[in-house]
């Protein structure tokens, strides 16, 4: 297949667009690089990607992409370009997110109409859930608590409401906290490996036994990836959670045992817009997609450390 990916050079879609190579498909990735600050880790992201003979780089904005040329001969999108972030998603900032998450779906959308295209994999959130009690299956009724997770919110109702009208066969994907090598570096799980690296306090935000189910990034690309083909998919929506669940304490926990450093923890409120505990029903997701998630979060925390050692042992030279 020939297929695009969005957000190509980010955390996730680094990894996707790699096994879709490996897979054999042809893969265009596209990013805006917004971030100047981000810049040099998503070039790190690329490193694999640029030599690819069946991998070319676009980068630019999907607002003011050239669709009708990027389009043309495209198979299935992957839509995962975005702004992330719950607690920078308030006050003045909220525009930003309109703009990136809502306006550029519906842009993307537009010109996908009426095209034949196999399938429009949709990249949302657990966000958009808010304060749930148990296991959260789809059919509970979505609740977000911040900006951010109502900007996601919209863009799935704004793929359904374009698979109503022009037949698009969209999958949305509801991630459940990634993490993995390639992290974001405002994301929990670099930030505390980082602080213990370089020997800083880790921020801790709230009493930290606030819970969360943590996907490994190969498991996330795992259900990703079979979305692209599974018969049963088109129109539905799918959580994509891990293997287990841990408080911020117990992982803090954990990563003193494996980098064999004490953390010192600086204290501070708890963050706005953030449930206290999210927790994935992922029977949809093995019914639909054979989804098996594999990795255990010490092992998805070594290989995590791992990979931020060498870019941190870079970073001194």
């Amino acid at each position: 297949m020939n297929i695009l990916v969005t957000g190509a050079a980010g955390f996730i879609g680094s990894h996707l667009c790699e096994r879709l190579l490996d897979a054999g498909h042809t893969v265009i990735g596209v990013d805006a690089l917004l971030n100047p600050s981000l810049r040099p880790l998503k070039r790190r992201n690329l490193t694999a990607l640029l030599p690819h003979p069946r991998f070319r780089f676009v980068e630019a904005a999907i607002q003011t992409a050239d669709w009708a040329t990027l389009l043309d001969g495209v198979d299935a999108i992957f839509h995962l370009a975005g702004m992330p972030g719950v607690r920078t998603s308030w006050g003045a900032n909220f525009s930003a997110y309109v703009e990136h998450n809502i306006l550029a779906t519906q842009r993307l959308l537009e010109a996908c109409a009426r095209r034949p295209l196999q399938r429009f994999v949709f990249a949302s959130t657990s966000s958009v859930y808010g304060h749930q009690t148990g296991k959260v299956a789809e059919t509970r009724l979505p609740a977000p608590l911040s900006p951010y997770g109502v900007t996601k919110l919209a863009g799935e109702h704004l793929c359904r409401a374009y698979a109503e009208r022009d037949g698009l066969p969209v999958v949305i994907l509801r991630y459940f906290t990634v993490y993995g090598p390639r992290q974001r570096p405002d994301m929990a799980f670099h930030r505390f490996i980082r602080a213990l690296l370089v020997g800083e306090p880790i921020p801790l935000y709230g009493d930290g036994h606030q819970t969360r189910d943590f996907t490994y990034i190969a498991d996330c690309i795992d259900g990703t990836v079979a979305a692209l083909t599974a018969p049963d998919a088109v129109g539905e929506t799918i959580n994509i959670g891990g293997t287990e669940r841990a408080s911020l304490r117990e992982v803090i926990a954990l990563l003193e045992d494996l980098t064999g450093r004490r953390a010192t923890i600086a204290q501070h409120d708890a963050p706005q817009g953030e449930p206290r505990h999210t927790w994935a029903d992922i029977s949809k997701a093995q019914r639909l997609l054979g989804y098996r998630p594999q990795v255990d979060l010490r092992t998805g925390l070594a290989r995590q450390i791992d990979d931020l050692e060498r870019l941190y042992a870079r970073e001194s030279v």
